[in-house]
């Protein structure tokens, strides 16, 4: 399959000069940007097709985590915002699942797309990770399951939705909570949002819908999918730096195994 039978060139041009500086400031400006129908239907549908045949080796998980993805703090009591677990409950399939011939895998390494990426996100290249599991995964969402309010550890998150759910499931964010970098983790503003007394934006994507976002101090979540169709979402996952591998710790809480 070749790159224009599996992105809509015309409505989106990725080589484009003029095209790549507009999503650029779109998204610096923004710290989002959604692009829908980026993906043929065609092209989505063999995706599809392949996450429905392997939904066996689904790795399910349910964990209750804090939204800084990191362990309670014992300096804060168990209903501080720094330490108020939420529920994360999804399935996933790994890397080393997607066929060699895959829509997704050919999308994945283009030179074409990743030029693309590097020129929206300001990297100056994107590597693969060096691990079996981790570049590309699929994740599926059931009904009732979700992604709990969280922030990223990583600076950008490249995701392509798959298969979109019935009802629910959309993603809700609220920008620049925390200065991450700073050690600012402002805890009241946090606490705020998983209160539900902060207004959040919503972003509902269909089948083909491409999404920038920059999760690192932007706090979001999966809404539970409240519908019968499975949602399905890859996540296209780089580095700036090659060589680079999740442990095996790591990939033992995110996939049950190592390699």
């Amino acid at each position: 399959m070749t790159l224009d039978e599996i992105i809509d060139l015309a409505t989106y041009p990725i080589a484009d000069a003029d095209f790549r500086a507009t999503c650029k400031a779109t998204f610096d400006e923004t710290g989002a940007l959604s692009m829908p129908g980026f993906v043929r239907e065609g092209a989505i549908a063999t995706m599809r097709a392949e996450g429905h045949a392997n939904e066996d080796k689904v790795y399910a998980k349910t964990e209750q985590h804090t939204v800084y993805l990191s362990a309670p703090d014992p300096a804060y009591g168990p209903n501080h915002p720094r330490n108020r677990m939420v529920t994360s409950s999804k399935g996933c399939i790994t890397d080393d699942l997607i066929p060699t011939e895959s829509a997704l895998r050919i999308l994945y390494e283009s030179d074409v797309f990743q030029g693309f990426l590097c020129h929206v996100l300001g990297e100056a290249a994107l590597y693969p990770y060096a691990d079996p599991l981790s570049s590309i995964n699929l994740h599926f969402a059931r009904t009732g399951q979700e992604l709990g309010w969280h922030f990223d550890n990583s600076s950008f998150a490249i995701t392509l939705m798959v298969q979109a759910p019935e009802k629910g499931g959309q993603f809700e964010y609220v920008e620049n909570v925390r200065d991450a970098d700073a050690g600012d983790m402002n805890f009241d503003a946090v606490g705020d949002i998983l209160d539900g007394k902060t207004p959040v934006k919503e972003l509902i994507a269909e089948a083909g819908t491409l999404v920038f976002f920059r999760g690192r101090n932007s706090m979001h979540r999966v809404a539970p999918n409240e519908g019968d169709r499975t949602r399905m979402l890859a996540v296209l996952a780089y580095n700036s730096e090659p060589g680079v591998s999740l442990s095996e710790e790591a990939r033992m809480t995110f996939y049950g195994r190592t390699g």
